[in-house]
């Protein structure tokens, strides 16, 4: 099987998953509970949504592992898990994606500091390596570090993939609109920095995820594209802005409504195209359904 990148380069667009966390939770995850531990409690029920997301149409799809790193699972008492319950996380992905569609293995951040001194450079190093080590061991095709918003520990997740497997790696950051129309992350970073450091780390893919619908996205797919003409970009939107109403947080945007933003997206350089928090497999199937006739 080609990498994506390679699929990019000869003019397909593909289209990913949709959310993860949100699906787990109608499941029965429960408030306070280990998300990765149901990769080794309930590998049915993960492998349920993996599927939903094959049988969408998708071309890739993620793994249950977006929390997966020491630092996260010893909120758990999981620390000495990691590549246990990463691996299994791959495994059950791969048994879904079956040989002809890709796995990528979800690394989220760590939710430590190094601005603040809550750990040092070398400590995010290993605590990425050990995580990916596991998901290259489950099968994945390609990492994706995601939801970043500090180019240093963005940049040690990077490396540690690039330089301890044979994976294609991919980076994500979360960017907000501010007043003036910019994007930046929590951390000031722009689409521009992010493009020139996590390009420099090694990241054969850069794109955004999380924290806008579709429609805000199109800027920020156009703003990487302005830095950089030709990497392959991936979008994973939310369906929506989030609205809290009656102590839930909801994402009203509708399959249909995400899908007609496909056409603009891929305009302005999206070359994958998938969901974040919100989105379903209906919300995939519609998309795919567009990207279908584009290709």
């Amino acid at each position: 099987m080609n990498t994506i990148a390679e699929k990019i380069k000869a003019g397909a667009i593909l289209i990913s998953d949709g959310a993860w966390g949100t699906f787990l939770q109608q499941m029965g995850l429960q408030p306070g509970e280990c998300p990765e531990s149901w990769n080794l409690k309930y590998p049915d029920k993960v492998l349920k949504i993996a599927q939903s997301y094959i049988d969408a149409g998708s071309d890739m799809i993620e793994t249950n592992s977006f929390g997966g790193t020491s630092f996260k699972l010893s909120n758990f008492g999981l620390q000495d898990q990691v590549f246990e319950l990463n691996k299994a996380a791959a495994e059950i992905s791969r048994k879904a994606a079956g040989p002809n569609k890709h796995v990528l293995g979800s690394i989220g951040p760590t939710g430590k500091m190094l601005v603040m001194g809550d750990v040092s450079y070398e400590q995010l190093y290993e605590a990425f390596k050990e995580q990916a080590l596991g998901l290259a061991a489950g099968g994945v095709d390609a990492i994706v570090i995601e939801t970043m918003t500090d180019l240093e520990e963005a940049k040690a997740a990077v490396s540690a993939s690039k330089e301890n497997t044979n994976c294609e790696v991919i980076c994500t950051m979360t960017f907000d609109k501010g007043p003036d129309g910019d994007f930046h992350t929590m951390m000031g970073v722009s689409p521009a920095e992010m493009v020139e450091q996590m390009v420099d780390a090694g990241a054969a893919i850069l794109g955004a995820n999380c924290g806008n619908g579709m429609e805000n996205m199109i800027g920020i797919a156009a703003e990487i594209r302005k830095t950089n003409a030709t990497i392959p970009l991936l979008i994973h939107a939310n369906a929506g802005a989030p609205v809290y109403k009656n102590g839930e947080t909801l994402f009203l945007e509708t399959p249909e409504q995400m899908a007609g933003f496909v056409n603009e997206l891929t305009s302005a350089g999206a070359n994958i195209i998938g969901g974040c928090c919100g989105t379903t497999p209906d919300h995939i199937k519609q998309m795919a359904e567009v990207v279908k006739k584009m290709n």
